[in-house]
């Protein structure tokens, strides 16, 4: 059974950072396209960060550009997102994405950024 498990949310003050992670079973994520979206309450889904396969080139989008930063640690099955300089708007469920033949969603993340 393949499983995206995310971990690491929480409330910080803006300004602060946070490491988020997903980690993942069941598949091997070197043989996946990795991304982070997020998802604020009564939004749709954003694409925020990407990583293609075996840490090949990177893709933001521009509202977090310079802030965060998506990596990956096939050894360990599992990658990140450092959020640095949070801010308000970047209150979110934040959820890891796996494509590759297939796609797989994990249940998503909370980071609550108060001002």
């Amino acid at each position: 059974q393949v499983q995206l498990v995310e971990s690491g949310g929480g409330s910080v003050q803006a300004g602060e950072s946070l490491r988020i992670s997903c980690a993942a079973s069941g598949l091997s994520l070197n043989a996946y396209a990795m991304a982070w979206f997020r998802q604020p309450l009564g939004k749709g889904r954003e694409l925020i960060a990407g990583i293609i396969y075996n840490g090949g080139p990177t893709y933001y989008a521009d509202s977090v550009k310079g802030r965060f930063a998506i990596s990956r640690d096939n050894a360990k099955n599992t990658i990140y997102l450092q959020m640095n300089n949070l801010k308000p708007e970047d209150t979110a469920v934040y959820l890891c994405h796996a494509r590759g033949a297939t796609e797989f969603w994990g249940r998503g993340t909370q980071v609550s950024v108060s001002s």
